[in-house]
């Protein structure tokens, strides 16, 4: 009987610890660049929040190309608190923009894809449209 007792307890233990999750909602999951001129700024941000009831720990951001460069926040993100995961791309490459950035967490959703997209416009381009 104490047996039986005792895994029933360690069970409830688990299950009450398993309970707390984090949980990370974006403002959007999609960062339009729209039309921008080469050369420009390519720093942009993906604002979240962890709605869960546990601390968010994003372990690692990961860009399907060399010309993203993700960074992640260092700490642990408590329950209502924000953050952001900060993307810089190379503007020096002329063209369309798709990239997906993968974000690693301790999250009830432990993999989540983010996306950049929009037009890198050469010198031209970008005097034809003002005119």
């Amino acid at each position: 009987m104490k047996k039986i007792m005792m895994i029933l307890c360690i069970g409830l233990l688990g299950a009450t610890i398993n309970a707390q999750k984090a949980k990370i909602e974006f403002k959007s999951e999609v960062v339009d660049y729209g039309e921008i001129a080469k050369g420009s700024n390519g720093v942009r941000q993906f604002e979240f929040t962890n709605t869960g009831d546990a601390p968010l720990i994003i372990s690692r951001v990961y860009s399907s190309c060399g010309c993203t460069i993700p960074k992640k926040p260092e700490g642990p993100i408590a329950p209502g608190k924000s953050g952001v995961i900060e993307v810089k791309y190379d503007t020096k490459r002329v063209g369309p923009i798709r990239k997906t950035i993968s974000v690693y967490s301790n999250a009830s959703e432990e993999t989540l894809a983010l996306k950049i997209k929009g037009t890198i416009l050469d010198s031209k381009s970008v005097l034809e449209k003002k005119n």
